[in-house]
């Protein structure tokens, strides 16, 4: 399982466009890729669906740029990534638009409900953080003796790497 260019990368877009709003101010894309180390062209083709979506908006002019149409404390991870990218399914059967019935095993699978509690997991997770979350002081992840990632509960959910 791998997380999405366009659903990476359109996270970062909008963080980017969450540490602006505290400002008051548009970014254009040019700086958003400068800052993220993005390409631009992919950049654009990011923010037409996260119009369509409601979640930016853009404004002409010298000062233009794109902002975020409400408080970064409104906006989810979930929000971000269903506009960019295909919801989260994990496996055919779970897809929106499967047609019941089309899995000769689909009432004996003993793995679709493993699948099914993952996608919760998963949704869960990205409409529990706001890009508000994403948009503060970055902390450090640690691992536990298992290898598994941590970070104090106090913190918020940050993405790490580029």
């Amino acid at each position: 399982m791998k997380v999405s260019s366009r659903a990476h990368y359109g996270l970062r877009l909008m963080t980017e466009l969450a540490r602006a709003y505290r400002d008051g101010g548009a970014r254009s894309l040019a700086e958003i890729a400068r800052h993220e180390h993005l390409p631009q062209g992919y950049l654009e083709q990011l923010i037409m669906p996260l119009k369509r979506a409601g979640l930016v908006v853009s404004t002409r002019g010298a000062h233009g740029g794109y902002r975020l149409s409400r408080a970064p404390e409104t906006i989810t991870a979930g929000d971000v990534v269903r506009a960019v990218d295909e919801p989260i399914a994990l496996v055919d059967c779970l897809c929106d638009d499967y047609q019941p019935g089309t899995c000769e095993v689909e009432t004996d699978c003993t793995s679709r409900p493993l699948w099914a509690r993952v996608r919760a997991s998963i949704n869960e997770v990205l409409d529990g953080t706001t890009l508000a979350d994403l948009g503060a002081a970055p902390t450090e992840l640690r691992t536990t003796g298992g290898g598994q990632a941590t970070r104090p509960t106090a913190a918020p959910i940050q993405f790490v790497g580029r």
